[in-house]
């Protein structure tokens, strides 16, 4: 995708893409933003570490694109910080748009001087070994979501969303399609209409016998 069709997917949202898309692709995990009101669009760039080891994050910052999203995952979650200050700075360097990380971060006051917008499951100061060799550039799981390097990650406030790449310019429309068709839905609300009724909800009810 174009820089400016991925502008325009963070501006639209991990909801309404996630909504637009079929409700595919929802990384159902608790994801804590260490940002606030950050929202990022992005390639993944994935790295799968060894469990509760880090090397493979050392190994796979030279492969990071300008724009990309590095997702970071391991075997099993854990709360074991992957990432900290130093290898943070080092991402944004290499000028990836944000960080999903599948296990802990730390460091957090020093990652919000940073500004490099994160995502991550967990914050825990548990230290990562660097001995164990992973995978670079493979499919990873993270929250149920299967995400390739190439794919489009979404993140904001609600958390994230993955769209695979054959996908992403018809979703970006869909997305544009549910924003039009939301706003006029907004405007008959606001004049004091109710979405009980707008949506055929009250029949449906009635038909069940209740009222």
């Amino acid at each position: 995708m174009k820089q400016d069709e991925l502008i325009r997917l963070s501006e639209l949202g991990v909801a309404t893409v996630y909504e637009a898309s079929g409700r595919e692709g929802l990384i159902d995990a608790p994801l804590i933003q260490i940002i606030p009101n950050s929202r990022v669009a992005g390639p993944a760039r994935t790295a799968l570490c060894g469990q509760d080891d880090n090397l493979m994050v050392h190994a796979v910052i030279e492969h990071i694109q300008p724009g990309e999203v590095l997702v970071l995952s391991m075997p099993e979650p854990t709360p074991v910080a992957l990432i900290g200050e130093l290898l943070a700075t080092q991402v944004k360097v290499k000028g990836a748009a944000g960080i999903l990380v599948d296990a802990s971060v730390r460091d957090v006051n020093e990652l919000i001087e940073l500004g490099l917008p994160i995502w991550t499951r967990f914050i825990r100061v548990r230290g990562a070994t660097k001995t164990k060799i992973g995978e670079l550039n493979t499919t990873v799981t993270v929250g149920g979501a299967q995400i390739a390097t190439g794919d489009i990650v979404v993140m904001d406030a609600d958390g994230a969303v993955c769209i695979k790449q054959e996908r992403a310019n018809d979703v970006l429309k869909a997305s544009e399609d549910r924003l039009t068709h939301e706003a006029a839905l907004r405007k008959k609300l606001l004049a004091g209409e109710m979405s009980y009724d707008l949506h055929g909800l009250r029949e449906y009810v009635e038909k069940k016998g209740l009222k």
